[in-house]
């Protein structure tokens, strides 16, 4: 026969005692909520726009709102006021084509509208000549630029040497003067882009009736200009030759 083993029973306890060495066991342990900081009020916040007062944040934005309607009522009223974007630039259109007008009758320069000396017309006549090289083929505006910086320093130290004390033209009126000048240079481009690059002999007639266009005009403005400058009129018109030719030889070749 086999033999039999007697198992004792297993007494739990009903009381709220726990075996600790069944405790530690059975006992699992529960999710742990993560690390929260402390929170401060949002009236004692650092940083206002992280705030969440949305009636604070309102009345902010009512206040903002208010003010820039203000600015904007008297920036609406203060635009009539206000000078034209061009003669703020000191660019005056009038003026440009009543000395560009001028340059178109060698023979009779009116020299009283140039007294007043600007760059804006020379500029935009520099650029055309650029625009009428560059459809030619020719990419000069380096050139174009580095020889009108030589020309006017290159007449102006010229004229004060022989005008000695009596020269009273800066070097803003000369650039002014040689720029609104090259006029008859910047039609010579122009009209080269219709003229047979074949026909040389018909080119440089051509060119030399604008480079002279352009010396007399020059000269007569200088002259007209300046104190004593009629006693050196030939050695002005000959530096004012040499200035347009160079221009010229651009054009041609």
């Amino acid at each position: 026969m086999a033999k039999q083993f007697t198992v004792p029973p297993v007494v739990f306890s009903s009381g709220n005692g726990v075996n600790p060495t069944v405790g530690n066991i059975n006992q699992r342990r529960g999710p742990t909520a993560p690390f929260q900081p402390s929170r401060t009020p949002s009236s004692s916040s650092a940083l206002p726009f992280m705030s969440f007062d949305m009636g604070s944040a309102a009345s902010a934005s009512g206040s903002l709102g208010g003010a820039i309607s203000a600015s904007a009522a008297s920036g609406s009223a203060s635009f009539e006021d206000e000078e034209p974007l061009l003669d703020e630039l000191g660019i005056h259109p009038d003026q440009i084509w009543h000395k560009a007008k001028s340059i178109l009758n060698p023979l009779r320069v009116n020299p009283t509208v140039h007294r007043d000396a600007d760059l804006s017309g020379p500029i935009f006549l520099y650029l055309s000549l650029c625009l009428f090289q560059l459809l030619a083929g020719k990419i000069q505006f380096g050139v174009i630029l580095g020889w009108i910086v030589v020309s006017s320093i290159f007449l102006y130290i010229v004229f004060n040497m022989l005008a000695g004390r009596n020269g009273n033209l800066d070097l803003h009126r000369y650039t002014s003067v040689v720029g609104y000048c090259m006029l008859p240079v910047v039609i010579l481009s122009a009209a080269s882009l219709f003229i047979p690059q074949g026909t040389s002999v018909a080119r440089y007639s051509v060119a030399g009736v604008f480079v002279v266009w352009a010396t007399r005009a020059c000269t007569n403005l200088m002259v007209a200009l300046a104190d004593g400058g009629e006693e050196h009129r030939g050695l002005i018109a000959y530096a004012c030759f040499l200035i347009y030719t160079l221009f010229s030889l651009l054009v041609i070749f």
